[in-house]
Order: C-alpha cells, then sequence, then structure tokens
C-alpha cells in the first residue's frame, strides 16, 4: 500500500468512496456536498492505494472526481475515513498529475498506454482521453509507415529495387558469416548501426524505402540505390591481424551514413534521373570521400559514367603492446 501527499497539513480533511463493505458507511446524515463544503484535503484509497490531494485539484476538470467533490455523486467512506474508489490504484498517481499540471508523459507501452485510456473513461477526464488517444494513434501511425521488407532472395531484392519509385537504402546484417572473433567494441557498434537504420527509417519514412538483408554475404554493409542501381556503399567490416590470430571489426561511420542516405535523395520523385542527377553528383552535390577511403566502380558502363562509390573506413596500423605493428586488411 502506498501513499503520496499533496498540499499541507490542516484544514478539514474529507473523505470519499465508491464501494460499500461491512465495514462501510454511505454518507448519508451529513450528505456528500455538507461533508465536503469548505474542505481543502481529501483522502482517496483507490484499489488499495492511498492519495492525499486536495479538492481543488480535484475539481479542475468536469469529471467523475468533481461530481464527488460538489456532491453530484454519492460516495462511501470506509471505517478510517477514507475515499474508497473501486479502482486499480496502478495508473492513479498519473491521473491525478494529469490534473496537477494540465499534462503528464504517458507509458511508453501500448498495453499501459491502454489501462490509463480506460482510467481516463471511467473518470471522465476528457483532457487525458484525448491525450491518450492522440499518442496512441500516433504510434500506430509510425508502426504503419515504417514497415520494413526483409530480404530472401537475391531475386527478390533485385525486384523490389528495380520496381521501387524512391531510393531505397539496405542493410546488410549477417552475422554468420563471421569466420573469427569480434574485436571489443564490434558488438556495440553493430548494434549501433542498426539503431541508426532505424532512425533513418523513422526520419525520412515515405521518402526512402528501407530494406534489410539478413542473408548476404556482409556482416554489416551499407548499400544506397536511385533509380534501381547502386550509387554507393559503406562497408563497415575489416578483418584486424592481431598478435596471433585474425579477428573481425566492426566500425561505425555514422556521419558517413548519414550523408549517403542525404545523398540518394537526389533520386527522390525522379530528380536524380539523366545527366542532371550524375553531374549533381560528380560536381560536388555529393562531397567526395576523404583519401583512402573510397574506390568507385564501373567508370563508363553502359555508355555513361555510372560509378559506385565503395567506402571503407580508413586503413591503419595497430600497435601491439610489445610496439609491434598490426596491419588492418579490408574486405572488398
Amino acid at each position: 500500500m502506498s501513499a503520496e501527499a499533496s498540499g499541507s497539513s490542516g484544514g478539514n480533511v474529507v473523505t470519499v468512496s465508491g464501494s460499500a463493505s461491512s465495514s462501510s458507511s454511505h454518507v448519508g446524515e451529513g450528505k456528500a456536498d455538507r461533508s465536503l463544503a469548505g474542505s481543502k484535503y481529501v483522502k482517496l484509497n483507490v484499489g488499495g492505494t492511498l492519495h492525499y490531494t486536495t479538492v481543488q485539484t480535484l475539481s479542475k476538470e468536469d469529471s467523475l472526481l468533481r461530481s464527488i467533490c460538489d456532491g453530484s455523486t454519492e460516495v462511501t467512506i470506509d471505517s478510517e475515513g477514507w475515499v474508497v474508489l473501486d479502482r486499480c490504484g496502478r495508473h492513479f498517481s498519473l491521473v491525478l498529475n494529469f490534473l496537477r499540471d494540465g499534462t503528464v508523459p504517458l507509458p511508453e507501452s501500448t498495453r499501459e498506454l491502454e489501462e490509463v485510456l480506460k482510467e481516463a473513461q471511467y473518470y471522465r477526464l476528457q483532457g487525458l482521453v484525448q491525450h491518450c488517444l492522440t499518442t496512441l494513434q500516433k504510434r500506430r501511425d509510425v508502426c504503419r509507415g515504417c514497415h520494413i521488407p526483409m530480404i530472401t532472395s537475391a531475386k527478390e531484392e533485385q525486384r523490389m529495387i528495380a520496381t521501387c519509385r524512391k531510393p531505397v537504402v539496405k542493410l546488410q546484417n549477417n552475422r554468420g558469416n563471421n569466420k573469427y572473433s569480434y574485436t571489443s567494441n564490434s558488438d556495440d557498434n553493430l548494434l549501433k548501426n542498426i539503431e541508426l537504420f532505424d532512425k533513418l527509417g523513422l526520419r525520412f519514412n515515405g521518402r526512402v524505402l528501407f530494406i534489410k538483408d539478413v542473408l548476404g554475404d556482409e556482416i554489416c554493409c551499407w548499400s544506397f540505390y536511385g533509380e534501381g542501381r547502386k550509387i554507393a556503399e559503406v562497408c563497415c567490416t575489416s578483418i584486424v591481424y592481431a598478435t596471433e590470430k585474425k579477428q573481425t571489426k566492426v566500425e561505425f561511420p555514422e556521419a558517413r551514413i548519414f550523408e549517403e542516405t542525404l545523398n540518394i535523395l537526389i533520386y527522390e520523385n525522379g530528380r536524380g534521373s539523366g545527366s542532371g542527377g550524375m553531374a549533381l553528383l560528380e560536381s560536388g552535390g555529393v562531397s567526395s570521400p576523404g583519401v583512402g577511403q573510397s574506390e568507385e566502380e564501373g567508370a563508363g558502363v553502359g555508355g555513361g559514367d555510372r560509378r559506385v562509390r565503395r567506402i571503407h573506413v580508413r586503413r591503419h596500423i595497430m600497435h601491439d603492446e610489445r610496439g609491434h605493428g598490426q596491419q588492418t586488411v579490408y574486405k572488398d
């Protein structure tokens, strides 16, 4: 049993109850309106959870709680003077905070949010009801709008990319291809890549098609497509030659990934078609990768200067405790 207090001590304490028991008595002789007249504080027992608040707070909205305070609704008081409401008390603190502040953070769980909605409807708090309904609708819209297709075959991928009228971002994520142990930060970086994919999917929802490939050859690799062809690729995986063994290293080039996502927006609604789109790519509309970070493939293929920017994390030398160099080699 928990209790919370609001206000200061002093003044008349009035109790109200919504469920009768052998130890409860209906407000008869004094009647509810006479008992609450001039009172400041109310003690509430909501499903076994104790709350101490003010008549002013309960009366802020035209609701069941106000009608209890002004005597419009008959109430029951238990033998100890607590107002007993026959409801679950799990979310009543949230109800009180909404009355106090006019707004309140809602639970992340959809199930809990629906429980709050039921309580708001019972207490006839229209402001809280509307707040819950609006939040539920927004969450449902996000879930519907961010459906991510999962690639199950190469043919399905080709068909999906070729027929899509929007730019496409694909994250290839297949840990089953790893032959070696991971470096210390690789698991965290792999998770960050997946989280970034989800964030970008929400941010560019409706403008870019995001797809996941869990059957490909790469452990973690981003591919960017426009007009049915690959424009760029960011490979986040490398093999590190450690002291006596090879290890797989996963990087998280967040800025590079975000930049390439912005770059393919020029292919939105066909704006990148023809020589104009490629001219924008080649003339600086897309910033060029750093030295040693990018390879351009397919120049002049098909009669046009159509290149794929293949970006890897910068090559570097690691040293162990004995000062021996450790070469990092990147998979193409």
